[in-house]
This record gives structure tokens, C-alpha cells and sequence, in this order.
């Protein structure tokens, strides 16, 4: 036998040492030379062959699906379904251990993770990876349940009770908030009172024991369930910018309060501290100060096994703060209410983590006279979020070019020319614009724009090819099956975004824009494709998932970067990945590939010149 079975290679890594004893045991060595069709459509097998030296092919027809090289195994599913349904043929010589179908099954039995591993589909095995994480990455604290935190005991008053006999219960229970019961018009409804409101109170004028609760509570209450994540109860405190929530169980019974300051210190990160600085930031510099914590709280939710997605929301509204605050700051409040700020690309669809190139606009509300010195505030805004690390956009995609501030007229003018006249520069602003997200001012001057482009662009079917055919943007369609496996290319890195995340992206944007979808984030546009039946769930689901699995190594190759100094790619270095992460990579690569597939039919893109 050539060589000790490596078992540090995926999926036999998860494997215990009488597992690891069932292998050698079960396997022997088998020779194909090239050319040879190893596994065929229909046939049955009998073993999983696991690569020694030389390279796989899968066929579908004639099409390269993927390629297997050493240490990689195949096929498994096939050996579970009972038959192949694709063709492996060997593109040059193989030399294989083959394991007999018996000791696969045994070990299938025995460890879930390694049947996970070896034949599920892509969130499974994602979940496996998950699931092998050490124990303080599979304990992460935003992945905790909400009732696992301090719960407050929820205190009720009715709304005629008065404000003098609130605060008494205040000073009693040491608590800070009641809520209140309202059936005074004869509709009951639940709203909370808390000591902030008694500057309110105060101000009102009327006696504090003649002022009933009900006149200066709010009925607008925030709600999560105790079975939530916390990581999910901090993003709706941010979103909805309260300090407190009510939790309910699956029979909507109120079990209690969380309150942010319980919330994060139980989560021990630095997200309610960076929100709190940028609301109370007096000028600029008290605003970069906040947004130097936001790399450092990424890496820290990154390294504590945080959801991707979860990073990502809450790095999309801390930056929609941080930018929203800065405008105020800096446009007198005539402009900002007058006025739609948003940003666009990664940062629009809630997609960015580490700080990226600036894209942003601002639309100005037709008939209204901005102030003179218009340009001088966007520029001094563009060079601002420079100082606070988010470096000018090379092609100059910022509300410091007259080209991106503009009254919602000229705005809707000019997207639909993008449109009627398309051309490589204006599909890319085409592209750009679609992932747009207010951040400040008046979303609806953004909403009327946005909502003009969609009515125009499904009738535009030359236009919708040309401009889903930017999927093909980058290099050829074997390229990174090259440098994953390490033949002949010298430069080692694969750049993800181009390879993987544009193309997954880019098309699920074209089938957005033609099916008039709303939404500027890509899951949440997968989500709406697969509600109108235009891409099956299961479909959907792999696109997901590759697109998180993207954003994170993505993530790691950049907070690696960033740890040794150099500059910010997010190239992946090949030749650093875990023998699991390639698979995955292998996985979610061949995801896009099928998906290129999908959208040259969809669009006709072959016929296009």
C-alpha cells in the first residue's frame, strides 16, 4: 500500500481511532490510466475511492462539473443513492485507495458527522463544519437564546394610574420601565412607560398625581421570542434604535424585559458601545473614534463563531449610523430633510464587513434650492468617511461628484437612460444603483427613483441579457478549478469576490431586476425568487449558503491580511486552506458554475455577441 491513509484529510478527520482501524482495514489500491472512465452514468458502485495521485473529472454530458484531485473523495452519494448520475473519467493517471461499500456504511452509522461530510448537501455539510468547531466557537454568545440572558420581570400599571405612583413603584422594584395596560376606549392594548418619559412628564405641566401613565406611554412595543438568538434581539435594538424588548413565548405570554445594558454584557462585545458613541458623537472626530472599534468588533464576533450574516447586519447598520450621523453633522437640517443619502453596492445589500471603497449619492427633492455650498458639504462628507477608513471610490462613485447628487427628477432621468441606452458603463451604474439603501433624510425621494428603473426595465429584454451578461466578467470557467488545485498558475490566491461572490451576486441581481424585486440584498432577493417560483428551494438554498461561506473566508483571508500588516484583498491563499474548506470551496464554486448555467438559458446569454 502506497503511503499511511491520510486521516487528516475531510471527511475521515472526524473519524475516532477503532473508525480509523474499520479503514485500513476495508480499503486496497486501485490503478486507472488516463482516459478511463472510472465510474459511469447508472452503474452502481462498490467502494469510495479516495485520490492517492493524479486528478478526476465529473461529466455532466459533456461538460467538466468538477475536478478531484489527491487526498479528495468520490462518490459518495452515489453510493448511498445505489447508482451514479454522473461520469468520472481520469484526466491523467490515478492511482486510489477504494473502501469497500460495507465499512462506509458502518462508518455512516456510527459518526453522523462523517455521513454529513461525505454525501449531504451543502448546508449540511456547512452545519457539520459548524459542528466541529471547538467548544468556545460552537458556545458563541450572540448564538445564545434570548431567555438564556438576564430577563427582567415585567411590571404592569394601568393607564390611569398616575405618573406620582409609577415612580414610586420605580424606587420599589428598582426598576426603569412599566408596562402599561390600556382599555380606556374600550380596545385593550399593551404599551410601556420608562423613566426617560418622566423628563416628558415633568414638562407637561400637570401635577405628576393627576397625570395619568396612559397619556405618555408608547404603544409601539418591540418584541422578540425567548427561543431567539441574542445576536438577533441586538440587531432589532439597533434597527428599531430602543434600549429595551419585550419577550414573549411561542403563546405570545410576556416572560420578561431584556434590556440592552443586560443584553451586552452578557455578550461581552463592543456593538452597544460603538452605537451609543456615534449617537452622542458631538463632531467628526468623535465619530472616527467609534468607527475605529467597528474593525475590532468584527474580528472579535468573527472569532467568536458569529453567523456571517449576523456580522454583516450589524456592520450594515452600525456604517448606516456612522454615515447618518456624520451628514447631520456636517448638511444644515434644511438639506437633510430635503434630501435622501444612500449608500450603494456591498454596503447596500448588507453584504460588507471589513471597510471598503466609499459608494454613495444623494438625491435632493425636486423644486427645492439646496445651499450654495452644496459641493463644498459633499465633499467635505466623501473626505470625511476617508478619515474614518473607508477609502474614495477609484471610480469615483461618491456625493462629492455632481454625477451622483442630483434632484429625484434628474435621478429618474438619468437610471432610465442607463437603461434605453445601454453600454458598459452604464449597465455597471445600472448594477451599482440597484443595490442603493437609505441611510438619511427622506427614503422615499430614493423609493420614487428606484421604483421608475423596475416598471422600465422588464420590457427591456436585449437590456436584461447585456446586462446579466456580466456574469462572465471575469476570466475563463476553469481557471479556479486550476489554482485550487495548484496546476499551472504561479499566482496561488484565488480572488473569491471575482470568482465567486460577483457572479452569484451579479445574477441574482439580473433575475431581481427582471422580476421587479424590491429587496437590494442578495438573500433576501434569493428569498423573493424562490416565493415567485423563478428558482427552485433547493436552488436557492445552495446560493445562500455559498454566498455566506464566500463572506467568510473572504473574512478570514482579510482579518489575516490585516493582522500582518498588509493590505486589505480578501485573496484567498489556496495552498492555506483545511482540507474540509476546500471541499466546501469545491462545493460552493460548482454552485456557481451550475448557476452561470441556469442564467446563459434565462437570459439566452449565447446568443449574445
Amino acid at each position: 500500500m502506497p503511503g499511511a491513509f491520510n486521516f487528516s484529510a475531510s471527511p475521515f478527520d472526524c473519524l475516532t481511532p477503532g473508525e480509523q482501524r474499520l479503514v485500513r482495514d476495508s480499503v486496497d489500491v486501485a490503478y486507472f490510466p488516463q482516459g478511463a472512465t472510472i465510474l459511469d452514468i447508472g452503474v452502481a458502485p462498490t467502494h469510495l475511492l479516495v485520490i492517492i495521485k493524479g486528478y478526476v473529472t465529473q461529466m455532466d454530458g459533456t461538460q467538466a462539473v468538477t475536478t478531484y484531485g489527491p487526498d479528495d473523495c468520490f462518490d459518495g452519494r452515489a453510493l448511498v443513492a445505489g447508482k451514479a448520475s454522473s461520469r468520472f473519467v481520469a484526466a491523467e493517471e490515478v492511482v486510489a485507495y477504494q473502501l469497500a461499500r460495507q465499512a462506509v456504511s458502518d462508518l455512516i452509522a456510527s459518526n453522523a458527522t462523517f455521513g454529513a461530510l461525505l454525501f449531504s448537501d451543502l448546508s449540511k455539510k456547512l452545519s457539520a463544519l459548524s459542528a466541529r468547531r471547538n467548544q468556545h466557537e460552537l458556545q458563541s454568545l450572540t448564538m445564545s437564546r434570548v431567555d438564556e440572558a438576564f430577563l427582567r420581570p415585567a411590571l404592569f400599571v394601568d393607564a390611569d394610574a398616575d405618573i406620582l405612583s409609577v415612580v414610586k413603584v420605580f424606587q420599589a422594584q428598582r426598576a426603569s420601565n412599566v408596562l402599561v395596560r390600556d382599555a380606556r376606549d374600550g380596545e385593550s392594548r399593551l404599551g410601556i412607560f420608562t423613566a426617560t418619559a418622566l423628563q416628558r412628564a415633568i414638562l407637561d405641566g400637570r401635577p405628576l398625581d393627576q397625570l395619568p401613565v396612559g397619556d405618555l406611554a408608547n404603544f409601539s412595543l418591540i418584541e422578540v421570542r425567548h427561543s431567539d438568538q441574542l445576536g438577533d434581539a441586538m440587531a432589532v435594538m439597533l434597527r428599531h434604535r430602543v434600549h429595551r424588548v419585550v419577550v414573549v413565548d411561542d403563546s405570545q405570554n410576556i416572560v420578561g424585559i431584556l434590556e440592552a445594558l443586560d443584553l451586552f454584557s452578557f455578550l461581552s462585545n463592543q456593538s452597544h458601545q460603538i452605537a451609543v458613541k456615534i449617537e452622542e458623537a458631538a463632531d467628526l472626530a468623535g465619530l472616527e473614534a467609534a468607527a475605529a472599534q467597528i474593525t475590532r468588533m468584527i474580528m472579535l464576533l468573527y472569532r467568536s463563531g458569529s453567523r456571517i450574516n449576523l456580522i454583516a447586519t450589524l456592520v450594515q447598520q452600525l456604517n448606516a449610523r456612522l454615515f447618518e450621523r456624520a451628514w447631520q453633522l456636517i448638511a444644515p437640517p434644511e438639506l437633510v430633510a430635503n434630501s435622501c443619502l444612500f449608500v450603494m453596492g456591498s454596503e447596500g445589500r448588507g453584504e460588507q464587513l471589513l471597510k471598503t471603497d466609499q459608494d454613495n449619492g444623494l438625491v435632493l427633492r425636486d423644486g427645492y434650492v439646496p445651499p450654495q455650498d452644496l459641493a463644498a458639504l459633499c465633499e467635505r462628507f466623501s473626505q470625511s468617511l476617508a478619515t474614518f477608513g473607508y477609502p474614495p471610490c477609484p471610480g469615483n462613485i461618491m456625493v462629492s461628484n455632481p454625477e451622483w447628487r442630483d434632484t429625484e427628477g434628474n435621478f429618474g432621468r438619468m437610471t432610465r437612460q442607463w437603461l434605453i441606452m445601454p453600454d458598459g458603463d452604464s449597465l455597471m451604474k445600472l448594477a451599482i444603483f440597484m443595490d442603493a439603501h437609505a441611510v438619511c433624510g427622506d427614503v422615499r425621494l430614493l423609493d420614487a427613483v428606484q421604483l421608475g428603473l423596475r416598471q422600465l426595465a422588464v420590457n427591456n429584454d436585449a437590456m436584461l441579457g447585456r446586462f446579466a451578461a456580466a456574469i462572465d466578467a471575469f476570466g475563463s470557467t476553469t481557471g479556479w478549478w486550476n489554482r485550487l488545485l495548484g496546476l499551472g498558475d504561479d499566482d496561488q490566491r484565488l480572488h473569491i469576490k471575482k470568482e465567486g461572490i460577483f457572479p452569484l451576486v451579479h445574477g441574482v441581481r439580473s433575475l431581481a431586476l427582471a422580476h421587479r424585486i424590491t429587496e437590494t440584498s442578495t438573500a433576501a432577493r434569493i428569498a423573493a425568487l424562490v416565493s415567485q417560483e423563478v428558482l427552485k428551494s433547493e436552488v436557492g438554498a445552495d446560493l445562500t449558503d455559498s454566498l455566506h461561506f464566500f463572506m467568510a473566508l473572504k473574512l478570514k483571508a482579510g482579518l489575516m491580511e490585516l493582522e500582518t500588516g498588509k493590505q486589505v484583498t480578501g485573496a484567498i491563499e489556496v495552498a492555506r486552506l483545511s482540507s474540509l474548506d476546500r471541499d466546501l470551496l469545491k462545493d460552493t464554486l460548482s454552485v456557481v458554475k451550475r448557476f452561470k448555467t441556469l442564467l446563459h438559458q434565462r437570459f439566452h446569454l449565447d446568443a449574445i455577441g
